[in-house]
């Protein structure tokens, strides 16, 4: 089964915490499930963002993120592991759940071309 991996974090945490080390505990969880084929794919994700709401037939946008906001999707990586819990067991040895978030979300479609 797919699992979508999202990846919270915040401004703070990312300039305060050891980069060189969190950047080595990631390749160190990426080599293993590549090495597992459990790896499907994942992005970073820039700090802005733009939303879209149509009302009335008319797009609303707005920037972001905002100020409010303490928490914003840095990532994501999607995986084909065997359970939830799994797809767990790997959300809690990314970096960030330690500092903000990891959410799991199972697939549940594949858009196709």
């Amino acid at each position: 089964m797919k699992y979508m991996l999202l990846i919270y974090n915040n401004a703070e945490s990312r300039q305060s915490a050891d980069m060189d080390r969190i950047r080595a505990e990631v390749d160190t969880i990426m080599d293993e499930l590549r090495a597992s084929g459990e790896f499907v794919g994942g992005m970073a994700l820039a700090d802005t963002a733009r939303t879209v709401k149509v009302r009335d037939d008319v797009p609303v946008i707005t920037d972001g993120p905002f100020l409010e906001a303490k928490e914003l999707m840095a990532g994501f990586l999607v995986v084909d592991v065997e359970s939830v819990e799994r797809a767990t067991e790997i959300a809690a040895r990314w970096p960030d759940a330690r500092e903000s978030a990891m959410e799991v979300r199972a697939v549940i479609g594949e858009v196709t071309e």
